[in-house]
């Protein structure tokens, strides 16, 4: 078994949440999430957050608007819809249910 197979699909199955939760507070262009997921050591390609956000965006949890940009093209800013943020608040719970579980697996003796 590859372990590093096995830790990128740790990573990607929680890389939805990741980015909500980035986008909580205030609205943000795609690189700026890059740079937070990598930052946070989620080593997340360019590549994998587009379809990604296409797919929250579908979905009804982003939305997005373009503005301006002083050192370049315009960028596209993207945002937590109402739904969005009910659904971040319900994975908040799940998230806080699944890490207690794991760390009462993980450190039993």
């Amino acid at each position: 078994m590859n372990i590093e197979n096995t830790k990128a699909q740790m990573r990607k199955g929680v890389l939805e949440y990741c980015i909500l939760s980035i986008l909580k507070d205030e609205d943000k262009y795609a690189s700026e999430i890059l740079d937070a997921l990598k930052d946070a050591k989620m080593l997340v390609v360019e590549g994998t957050i587009y379809p990604l956000l296409t797919r929250l965006k579908n979905a009804g949890l982003l939305n997005y608007r373009w503005e301006e940009s002083t050192s370049g093209p315009p960028r596209k800013y993207y945002g937590l819809t109402e739904t969005g943020q009910l659904f971040l608040n319900e994975l908040n719970g799940t998230w806080d249910e699944l890490r207690n579980a794991v760390n009462l697996v993980t450190n039993s003796k």
